[in-house]
């Protein structure tokens, strides 16, 4: 037995292991999640006198966007998770790479918030990026409802 495995077991006790079907809930629930909470500030920002134009443009691009982009980044992602080991590490729900596109993305809405006030443009781009979130959610939960109804 290799000197180093104690050492390893101790810092694996600390990891969040999780079954695959927990890793199918997370993904499309943090979309789902994030989704809604973007839509929700979007639509204060935008104000609801002025929501019918840009309701549309904003469900629009945000179809667009789900269709030709993220509908193929949730299904590589489902693919990923279902290569994973029956019980891995909860982070694990989405690649390095996508956690640092997320840190990306959150500190682009800071700044964008803080260079100017938040208003009919930015709650647009909220919106747009909210529903397509959203939209593409949808992937994730019918992996998940299919997993759960095979057990």
């Amino acid at each position: 037995m290799p000197a180093d495995t104690p050492k390893k077991k101790d810092i694996t006790r600390f990891r969040p292991d999780v079954s695959k079907s927990v890793h199918l809930f997370v993904a499309p629930f943090i979309w789902t999640a994030v989704g809604i909470m973007l839509m929700i500030r979007g639509l204060g920002w935008i104000g609801f006198s002025l929501t019918c134009g840009l309701l549309f443009i904003a469900v629009f691009a945000g179809t667009i966007k789900s269709l030709t982009i993220l509908d193929r980044s949730a299904k590589k992602n489902l693919i990923r998770i279902m290569m994973l080991k029956e019980k891995s590490c909860l982070g694990a729900v989405y690649p390095w790479r996508t956690w640092l596109l997320v840190i990306l993305m959150m500190a682009t809405g800071i700044a964008l918030r803080s260079m100017t006030e938040p208003g009919l443009f930015l709650g647009t781009i909220y919106l747009a990026v909210g529903w397509a979130l959203l939209l593409s959610s949808r992937h994730g939960w019918e992996q998940w409802l299919r997993r759960m109804r095979r057990k």
